[in-house]
């Protein structure tokens, strides 16, 4: 099994693609684990001649769980409006120095970096604390920190929180098929073609709502990135669905306004989901943006 072995504990990861090929590194979202990622975009970004490297954050998945007391939802809410009200066991920024540690792992001097979400924002970190290892910034559904957009709707923070609860299997997977249907939108069912297929594999293979909720505790404590990455020296790709209920579009369009070198991609009809008919598009615009970069080195 592949780990990476920390002062912490294991992370654990995989990579496809030749060696000899330029490296991508994949940053999944809160809670999410490697097989969130769908065959079709892996497969997809490596028939385009690029290797992907993708693991299990911290706290998910088969890598080390953290342990640490997690916030309650009541004080989540709270630290969305004062984030010193809460002190999290560790930082987007403890993550982003995960993915430097996995890079050293396995001998690469950098890599083209994609996140999804919190993957995104822990991307950003990654490019404002170490950016001589980030080759290009791709960045899918998330946001700049900036307290003004990214908002997400109501009904999306109440579903998102219900995974926070421990249930026993049955409950926690017909939970997790509606939470997902609700976040991916009224276009697509997440549980038919995008990741809410995975739910019940996700809970079999390792389910921690103690981590989700230490994981936005990192979120909501980070606070505004803005003038971290505002200097940014790679080209940045935002890939972002106009109708996500959960991270408002803006905040895409907050990041490419930020940054040096920005390209905004928004898809129509997408959720906050990876679902099946718009990953073509999302895999040709971040291919694109990558082997544009790439050459440019």
């Amino acid at each position: 099994m592949p780990t990476l072995r920390t002062p912490l504990g294991d992370i654990y990861f995989e990579q496809r693609g030749s060696r000899a090929d330029p490296p991508v590194l994949l940053i999944h979202g809160v809670g999410c684990q490697l097989i969130h990622w769908p065959e079709t975009f892996l497969d997809g970004v490596v028939d385009s001649g690029l290797r992907v490297i993708y693991f299990d954050n911290r706290d998910v998945g088969l890598s080390f769980d953290h342990g640490g007391t997690p916030p309650t939802i009541a004080e989540l809410i709270e630290a969305r409006e004062d984030p010193t009200l809460i002190s999290p066991p560790y930082t987007l920024t403890d993550m982003a120095m995960d993915a430097v540690h996995l890079l050293n792992h396995i001998g690469q001097s950098g890599a083209h970096i994609v996140g999804v979400s919190m993957g995104g924002m822990i991307a950003q970190r990654l490019v404002a604390t170490h950016p001589e290892r980030a080759f290009s910034l791709t960045s899918i559904m998330s946001t700049t920190g900036n307290p003004e957009v990214g908002e997400p709707q109501p009904e999306a923070i109440a579903a998102l929180a219900s995974n926070f609860v421990q249930m026993d299997r049955e409950a926690a997977i017909e939970n997790g098929r509606n939470v997902n249907n609700l976040l991916g939108g009224p276009h697509f069912k997440s549980t038919e073609v995008g990741m809410g297929r995975f739910v019940e594999l996700a809970y079999d293979r390792a389910l921690r709502p103690e981590a989700m909720l230490r994981q936005f505790g990192a979120i909501v404590t980070d606070g505004d990135r803005r003038e971290a990455i505002r200097d940014c020296q790679v080209p940045v790709l935002a890939i972002h669905g106009t109708d996500d209920p959960l991270v408002a579009h803006d905040g895409s369009v907050d990041l490419i306004e930020t940054v040096n070198d920005g390209t905004l991609r928004l898809i129509e009809k997408m959720g906050h989901d990876l679902p099946e008919p718009i990953i073509p598009e999302m895999v040709e615009a971040t291919v694109s943006h990558i082997l544009k970069a790439d050459a440019n080195r």
